[in-house]
Formats: C-alpha cells, sequence, structure tokens
C-alpha cells in the first residue's frame, strides 16, 4: 500500500472510533471501567502465575477482593460523604458571608470602597452568588445520586463491571497475543515499539497516579478530620481523588479547607495553620515522594497537555470522555513524538540523506 493509502486506512479509523464514541457513549461506562480495572490489575495477575497460580484462579482472587473492597468502601464511606458534602452544601452561604465580613475590613485596609457602597451591595451579591451555588451545586448532587443512576444504572455498573474485568483480566495476555498477530508485517517491529512505549507512559501515569491518588485522598481525609475541622473527611477525599489533575485538586482543596478553617476556627491561629501545615506537607509528599516514586518523570504528558486532555474528553463525550482522555493524551502524546522524530529524520526537515551504498566488487 502506498503512503496515501496507509492515510486513508488509519484516517477511515479513527473517524469511524469517533463515531462508536459518540453513539455508544451512554453504554460505554461499564465496559470501560472493566477495560481499566483488568488494565491495572494484570500485574498482579502476572505475579501469581509466577507463584504457580493458573490463569483464571489468579483472576478470580484478584477480582473478588477487588469487588469486596469496593462493595466495603461504598458501605463505609459513601453515606458518610454524601451526608457531609449536603451539610457542606448548606451552609456554604454562611460561610461565604462570614467570609466576607472577615475579609472586608483587610480589603478596605488597602481599597477605598465607600464610594461603590460595598457594604450593602456586596453582601447582596455574595447572598445571590451563593444561593444560586448552592442551588446549582444541589441540583448536580441530585443528578449524580439520583438522575445520573437512572442514565448510568448502578446494578448494570457492579454487575456488567467486574464480568467485564474478569474476562479482560483472565484472557488480556491471549488479546495482547491475537492483537499482535494482526500487526501489519512490513512495520511490526515499529509498531511494538511504540505500543511498548504507550504502555509505558500508560503504566506509569495511569497505574502510578491511581496509587497517588488513594495515598493522598487517605492522608486528606483522616489530617483533617483529625484536626477537627468540619467536613474534613470530605474535603480530604475529594482533593486526593482530584489530584491527578495538575494543580487543581491542591488548590481547591487549600481554598476550601483553610475558608472553612478561618471561619471554624477565627481567631485561633494554631489551628488555622495547622490545616495549613497539612496541606504543606501534602504537597511535598506528592512532589517529591509520591510523584517521583510511583509516577515518575518518563510518563511525558505535561500537566497543560493532562488538563487539555481531561475538558476536551468531558466536553466531547462527557463523563466517558473524561475516563478515556489520559490515556488518549498519551497515545496522542506518544505518537507526536514520533511523528516529530521522523519529520527531522526527513529530507523534509533538511536532514542530510545517506548517500547509497556502493556495491561490494
Amino acid at each position: 500500500m502506498s503512503l496515501k493509502q496507509h492515510m486513508k486506512f488509519w484516517a477511515f479509523f479513527v473517524a469511524l472510533f469517533i463515531l462508536f464514541l459518540v453513539l455508544l457513549s451512554n453504554i460505554l461506562l461499564p465496559f470501560i471501567l472493566g477495560m481499566a480495572v483488568a488494565y491495572f490489575l494484570d500485574p498482579v495477575a502476572d505475579k501469581l502465575e509466577d507463584l504457580g497460580l493458573n490463569r483464571s484462579l489468579a483472576t478470580t482472587i484478584i477480582i473478588g477482593v477487588f469487588v469486596l473492597l469496593v462493595i466495603l468502601l461504598t458501605i463505609l464511606l459513601v453515606p458518610v460523604l454524601i451526608e457531609q458534602l449536603l451539610g457542606f452544601l448548606n451552609r456554604l452561604p454562611g460561610y461565604i458571608t462570614k467570609l466576607h465580613a472577615f475579609l472586608m475590613p483587610i480589603v478596605e485596609r488597602f481599597v477605598d470602597v465607600s464610594d461603590l457602597q460595598q457594604n450593602g451591595e456586596v453582601k447582596k451579591s455574595l447572598a445571590l452568588y451563593a444561593a444560586e451555588a448552592v442551588k446549582s451545586l444541589g441540583a448536580l448532587s441530585k443528578n449524580i445520586i439520583g438522575g445520573g443512576l437512572a442514565l448510568v444504572n448502578i446494578i448494570t455498573l457492579l454487575v456488567i463491571t467486574p464480568v467485564v474485568a474478569f474476562y479482560l483480566l483472565r484472557d488480556w495476555d491471549h488479546i495482547v497475543e491475537k492483537v499482535n498477530s494482526w500487526l501489519p508485517v512490513k512495520n511490526a517491529h515499529e509498531v511494538r515499539r511504540l505500543a511498548s512505549e504507550i504502555d509505558d507512559v500508560l503504566a506509569g501515569f495511569v497505574r502510578g497516579q491511581a496509587t497517588v491518588c488513594l495515598i493522598l485522598s487517605l492522608y486528606y481525609g483522616i489530617a483533617l478530620m483529625a484536626s477537627g475541622l468540619e467536613f474534613g473527611l470530605t474535603i480530604g477525599i475529594i482533593t486526593g481523588m482530584i489530584s491527578f489533575i495538575p494543580f487543581v485538586g491542591a488548590i481547591i482543596g487549600a481554598v476550601a479547607s483553610i475558608g472553612v478553617a478561618l471561619v471554624q476556627f477565627w481567631p485561633d491561629f494554631v489551628m488555622i495553620g495547622i490545616v495549613g501545615v497539612i496541606f504543606v506537607v501534602g504537597q511535598v509528599l506528592e512532589g517529591y515522594v509520591l510523584t517521583p516514586n510511583l509516577v515518575g518523570e518518563r510518563v511525558g504528558l505535561h500537566p497543560v497537555w493532562v488538563m487539555f486532555g481531561l475538558l476536551a474528553g468531558g466536553s466531547l463525550f462527557g463523563f466517558v470522555g473524561v475516563l478515556i482522555a489520559v490515556p488518549m493524551a498519551a497515545v496522542v502524546g506518544v505518537l507526536s513524538r514520533f511523528s516529530i522524530r521522523q519529520y527531522l529524520e526527513s529530507p523534509l526537515y533538511g536532514a542530510p540523506v545517506p548517500p547509497p551504498e556502493e556495491d561490494e566488487k
């Protein structure tokens, strides 16, 4: 096949894949989650195989333990998190009003706000915005807890996801072998090399970052709850869960925690400082211990590229798009670097063309 035919083939394949996502995005969630679980746990299955267990038994043990842990976490944590989240939303207007009363005297020292009648207008504006925020967040929570579960049926998730994960994890090596046999013979070596590079990026980011988020959720949740901060468990767990978005998780968590601490503990500077120190320690732990050791620097996914991928995936395909955003960003990143290398080595860039080999006499 010529280069033009290759490009047409892959363009058609990409267009077909995007159409598939658009048309079936409402039912793909349990399958994508099952695939993610299988990919995440494949190294564990390999370890158990090395210990002498057959693949089916190893898969049964792994999926069984995984499902048990998910059920326990759901029973123990979800009711508490929902209760704290709804309580936080109900008290959000009061927090905003108290923060306004706390911050306005500081602002008035540097800015003259008398001409704007700030005291009356800002309070009304803040009350209005707070009410709208609570209304919007309440509706969102209701959709997630109620309507969202009607769209993405929780029973379907609990049943189909483990089944998909079990079969994919059990047959993972066979699937890889089968796909490997479909590679074009002429370019098989290059495709395998690219696939290996993509796997390194995904393993480094997805598995590594998921572990980082889990550890940070436990750290922030336990530390903030132990400090006595209101809704500390919920704020901490949410902060850890969204830490895979560079800087966003830490900023949101710090602003929410310190804001609540100012309202709850003022003028106790020690307790407010403790909450601040918790986040400083968390950032040091993430930046200098967890990320370098669990994610590594070979991933090659720039934070801006990750954020763009998440926003683009969510905008195009909703929650399913968010789930596949980082893997797709990793694939596009690896292919982009490969294309750039090819370009730099080509005559189009101006690289010298090696002279033709002379026939040996």
